[in-house]
Formats: structure tokens, sequence, C-alpha cells
């Protein structure tokens, strides 16, 4: 899924086809660095801060980093509201589904229903999700998607603001000041429907000036998990 998410003709991959020389974009939970990679080999010409807390994950990121997208900045740390020190879920065997908000039994159940969509049968999904979600717990260093921007250029605009944080959508947005909204141009984010989470996200990002545009990938039918692609009239 992680890798489907980059290869086929959805959010991800619009929001890379409107993005400009110059461009920063910011890589919000980079994971292995798929995203920054296929934003870079879009548009040669960008720069990209890649920011994933998880510490084996990180590692694979900045060898990823290095090779393949080397105008990129990997920074090990997780984004939320504010900053601070946070306690982390870490997946060993399910990297991906990792993050401040893990919920075993969720994301069991939702990898469950995207390999029976996907046409495996129980037997199989059973044998797969057994233990995928045995988590570790980590402190991580957390900051704020401002405090980001502050260090690296207070004046950069924003080409697109990607964000796949496992549950912490909101928190993502809350760590943006109203000054920084106007300079990002488009937002793509998987974001979690829990507790009404899509409306608000949703609502906020129109509230800053973006049109915002929502679809659920077919395999993910039947779970919380949706995409969303926000674009500042006029940025397309």
């Amino acid at each position: 899924m992680l890798w489907n998410e980059m290869a086929t003709d959805g959010y991800y991959r619009r929001a890379a086809a409107h993005l400009r020389a110059g461009d920063l974009v910011l890589d919000i939970g980079a994971n292995i660095g798929l995203s920054t990679m296929m934003f870079a080999d879009t548009c040669p010409d960008i720069q990209v801060i890649a920011a994933e807390p998880a510490p084996v994950t990180f590692d694979c990121l900045e060898r990823n980093v290095a090779a393949h997208a080397p105008r990129a900045v990997a920074h090990r740390v997780a984004v939320a509201a504010a900053p601070g020190v946070a306690s982390f879920t870490w997946y060993p065997r399910a990297s991906a589904n990792s993050g401040l908000y893990a919920d075993r039994e969720a994301d069991d159940a939702a990898t469950a229903t995207y390999l029976r969509n996907s046409g495996l049968n129980d037997e199989a999904v059973a044998l797969i999700t057994a233990g995928l979600h045995d988590g570790e717990q980590i402190d991580v260093e957390v900051t704020t998607v401002s405090a980001i921007l502050d260090d690296f250029d207070p004046k950069a605009e924003i080409g697109l603001l990607k964000i796949d944080v496992e549950r912490a959508e909101l928190d993502v947005l809350h760590g943006i000041s109203d000054a920084d909204w106007p300079r990002i141009r488009a937002v793509v984010a998987e974001v979690h429907d829990r507790d009404s989470h899509l409306a608000q996200f949703r609502d906020l990002v129109s509230r800053h000036g973006l049109s915002v545009q929502i679809r659920q990938d077919p395999s993910l039918g039947g779970t919380e998990l949706y995409e969303v692609y926000a674009v500042r009239t006029g940025g397309r």
C-alpha cells in the first residue's frame, strides 16, 4: 500500500505534478522516503524536508535521501501541535502504521480489510496480520510545521505539505501558525476519519483558503482511511 500511494494516479501523483522549480516540500511522516523520492524525481529542482521520528525507519530514510534525493534533508523528528517529547509506538513489522496514536486493534482491522479487498482469503489475512502490530514504545522529539519553517526559511513558498502521520493529522495542522498558512500552496494527506477528524481537517484547510477534494482508494473501502488533496485557489 505504501508504494501504491506513489505509483498510481492518486492524489500524491497529482500534487507532485504541480510542483515548481524552487518549491519547498514538507514530507511529514516520510517513513523510508518513497514520497520524498517521488517528489524529487517529478520536479528535481525542489527542496524537500522529510520528517520521520522512528530511529530504524529514519536510518533507511536518510540513506534513500542521500542516494536518490540529494536536495532533500531528513530530520529525525515527529511533527504535531506543539514541540516537546512524546511517546511513539513503532511497529517493527509495519513501520508505516507506527505513530503517536497507534491503535493495535484498529490497525489490525484496517490491514485485514485492505487485504480482503485485495482478494486474499481469511486464512491468508490471519497469517499476515498475526503479530504484525506488536509495538515498541519509544520517546521521540516533537516539533511543529512552523518551527521547521522558521529554522529553514521563514519566507520560502511551500509548494506542498504532505502529511501521513497515522491519526495525528489534525495535530500537524494545529502546529501551523496563521502567518504561515498563506505560504502553503497545496496539502496532500492521509486522514483517519475517527471522531469527525476528516470533516475537521477539511474545514480547517478550507478556512485557510484551500479548495478540498476527498477520495477513498477502493482497496481501503470499509476503513477509516481517506486521502485529502487541498489546493489554494489559483494554485493548480
